[in-house]
C-alpha cells in the first residue's frame, strides 16, 4: 500500500550549537522532503530555532523527528496535514 504524502511544520529548538552538524547531517538526509527551511540564532538565550516546511509519509517524518529528538539540547515537535 502507499502511503500518502501531507503537508506539515516542523520545529526544532536547539539548545546546545555544538549539535549543530549531527542536525545538519540528519536534514540533508532527509532533504528530498524539505520544501522550506528557516533557521534563527537567538543570542539572548543562547540558542536556535529551525522550522522546516515539510511533504512526506507519515513514516518519513516520524523518522526525522525520531533522529532529531534523540540528541540531547534538541526538541522537535510537528504538526501535519490530514
Amino acid at each position: 500500500m502507499l502511503m500518502e504524502q501531507r503537508i506539515g511544520v516542523i520545529g526544532i529548538v536547539v539548545e546546545d550549537r555544538a549539535k549543530a552538524a549531527q542536525i545538519n547531517a540528519i536534514l540533508s538526509e532527509y532533504g528530498d522532503m524539505i520544501i522550506g527551511r528557516m533557521g534563527v540564532p537567538y543570542q539572548n538565550k543562547q540558542l536556535s530555532v529551525i522550522s522546516l516546511i515539510i511533504e512526506g509519509t507519515t513514516d518519513q517524518v516520524g523518522a526525522m523527528t525520531g533522529k532529531l529528538g534523540n540528541i540531547k539540547g534538541v526538541q522537535v515537535k510537528s504538526a501535519l496535514s490530514r
